[in-house]
């Protein structure tokens, strides 16, 4: 095979189609921009979920004075009732339970002054207004809840347990749905790049059909007849992904680490890093994508 003539005739392929081509480079680069988005979308999530899950905490309110669960019928928990919590926690969920800290009314009230100086909504409050509570740090915090919950739920001295899980759950649930709703764009267009890949080198194979006869003719093979349509449509297709990439790149510089990281610096963003990670996958379905759709159009046409 003479690569000469065949990146000839490629070339003569993309001058004769230009806007075509540019129509394939075009769709391959907004499709896998949304193959890439929802690839990263993810990629966020389980960096919030890796991030936020280790923070995550179970909290057991212990009773407060009057509270109407039944649990606490006896009044604010003592001190025996407390020391025999962090007894059943140290004996029955040693394996679940990494750390617990005890959240004595004073640590609250100066937590809630430093968080809230004014005093929450204008309304001052005093140590005797908060709630002590015993912090418990999970081994697993998706797994281990229930059975702490169940262990320690209806104990004399706990008026509620509580997951911080269920604050984030929303967020994560949004994030997921959004992932899955970029993935769906993605697929349709990826179709529409397979169509109009498949058209174009239909296009290009008709217009060169008089080369094609001749080439049969004189005894070329099947694979010398096809690959300069071959390398078209990968060439298309791979320059729409490197636009795809760069996009990418752009996207998460000025959107993320220019701006949301600037704005809200505690959370762990995906970064330009996490791009480059994906770059080869966009590249391969782009190559795939063209070859596939390239080598099945070109059957009825270059048939030896």
């Amino acid at each position: 095979m003479r690569l000469s003539f065949v990146l000839a005739e490629m070339v003569q392929g993309l001058r004769r189609n230009l806007a075509m081509t540019v129509s394939v480079v075009l769709v391959t680069f907004v499709s896998l921009t949304f193959v890439g988005a929802s690839i990263l979308l993810q990629t966020q999530i389980d960096k919030l979920k890796d991030d936020w899950y280790d923070r995550v905490e179970v909290t057991a309110y212990l009773c407060p004075q009057d509270s109407p669960q039944p649990a606490c019928a006896a009044g604010e928990a003592t001190d025996e009732q407390v020391a025999a919590l962090q007894a059943v926690v140290d004996d029955q969920l040693a394996g679940d339970v990494e750390t617990v800290y005890l959240e004595t009314k004073a640590d609250a009230y100066e937590a809630f002054a430093e968080r809230y100086p004014d005093g929450y909504q204008g309304v001052p409050l005093t140590e005797d207004d908060m709630q002590a509570s015993l912090r418990l740090k999970l081994v697993d915090p998706e797994q281990d809840y229930a059975v702490v919950n169940d262990v320690l739920t209806g104990r004399p001295g706990v008026e509620s347990v509580e997951d911080e899980r269920a604050v984030f759950e929303p967020l994560f649930h949004a994030l997921n749905r959004a992932s899955i709703l970029a993935a769906g764009l993605a697929g349709v267009m990826l179709l529409a790049a397979v169509l109009l890949i498949t058209t174009t080198i239909r296009l290009s194979a008709h217009s060169r059909r008089r080369e094609t006869r001749i080439m049969r003719l004189v005894g070329a093979s099947t694979w010398f007849i096809q690959m300069p349509f071959l390398l078209e449509g990968a060439i298309a297709a791979v320059l729409g992904a490197g636009l795809a990439v760069g996009g990418l790149l752009l996207g998460v510089k000025y959107l993320v680490v220019d701006w949301l990281e600037q704005s809200v610096d505690w959370v762990a963003y995906v970064d330009a890093g996490d791009v480059l990670q994906i770059a080869p996958v966009l590249v391969g379905i782009a190559f795939l994508l063209a070859i596939v759709s390239s080598f099945l159009t070109l059957r009825r046409f270059t048939r030896v």
